[in-house]
This record gives C-alpha cells, structure tokens and sequence, in this order.
C-alpha cells in the first residue's frame, strides 16, 4: 500500500493527497496512520511543502467527514444501516457512537478526531444527532488539523523509519480505549453511587 500512496501523491501532488484523505475517512481500510507519515517522507525529500501538506491534507479529510455527515444527517440512520458494510459501521457500533454523543456532547467530535477508528466514526452520529453544520465543521477541523500537522511533521523527521509513526499510533491507540474503558467505568460508578445517595 504505502508504494501506491507515495505513487499517488508524486503524480497528483497535494490533489492526490487531499483525495487520499478525504477517501481514507469514508472508507477507512486506507489508514491516514500510513498516509500523513507518508507525506511527511516526501515533505523531508523536499517533494511536498510541509504547510502545504497540512492544509491539503486537512481539507481533504474534512470534505470526507462531510460525506459521513451529510449521509447521517440527511440520510438519518435508514440510510447508514443500509449501507453500513461499506462504511463499516455495524447497528451496534452506531447506538454505541449516539450514545457517547448524547452523553458527552458537541466536544466529542473534536477529541474523537485524535483516536484511530472514532475519527471517521464521528461524523455519522454528529449528521443523525442533527449537529450544526458551522459548529461540525469548526470543530473537525480543528481536531483534523491537530493530528495532520503531528502525523506529517513526525514522518518529516523520521524520513525512511516513517512506518515508525504507524507502530506508535497502534500502541498509543491501545492506551487510547483503555482509557475511555476506564473513565466509563468510574462514571458508571460515579452515577451508581450517587442513585444510592439519593
């Protein structure tokens, strides 16, 4: 994969590596974890401005965000469990995501944008839970250009070892879920222990 994306973007230049990321965000078999690394590599080469990595590469990701959006909000969830295969989104994990979105608010999308997997996932709830369009796209961009810029400048300075980033981001993510594990389980028991209270 990654001789196809580097393929790409030396032949479409910061076009190929917005469509790379707006691709990778509704389909998420093509990991930005690969990509920005990537782009970082040819940014050290000397072969993409680093500034101009960041910016095509965050608008790239938030059109694909749009997609999701726009099928959730418009769509509503008839449309996404329909074509739930395709976007890898299971019944279960969408009741799971509205759920973390009724529970934790607007912000999620933000956070969500920094944690391999939710950050595509995001953005189909925040179209069902009706999300202002203003307030989702500040919001994505924000979280999107967060993790761009990390990703693009750590592949800039490991140049060949960019796969390094990858093994990291799976590592990091590990940590990730164990956290919000942990910090679901005492808000549970936060709320058991104040019905008891009460």
């Amino acid at each position: 994969m990654s001789d196809w994306v580097i393929e790409t973007m030396r032949t479409l230049g910061y076009l190929g590596l917005a469509l790379l990321l707006l691709v990778e965000n509704v389909f998420p078999p093509i990991p930005s974890e690969v990509v920005l690394p990537l782009a970082g590599f040819l940014v050290g080469l000397g072969e993409l401005n680093f500034w101009g990595a960041v910016a095509f590469s965050t608008l790239g990701a938030v059109a694909g965000a749009w997609v999701l959006y726009g099928l959730g909000r418009w769509g509503g969830r008839t449309v996404i469990l329909r074509y739930g295969r395709f976007l890898r989104v299971s019944a279960k994990e969408l009741d799971q995501a509205e759920s973390w979105f009724r529970r934790y608010g607007d912000w999620i999308v933000l956070f969500a944008r920094v944690v391999p997997l939710a950050r595509s996932i995001v953005s189909i709830p925040a179209g069902t839970m009706r999300m202002p369009p203003l307030r989702f796209t500040l919001l994505t961009t924000a979280g999107t250009l967060t993790w761009n810029t990390t990703l693009i400048y750590a592949g800039t300075v490991l140049g060949a070892n960019w796969s390094a980033v990858s093994e990291f981001i799976g590592t990091y993510s590990t940590y990730v879920y164990i956290a919000l594990a942990v910090l679901v389980a005492l808000y549970i028991t936060l709320k058991v222990v104040a019905h008891f209270r009460d």
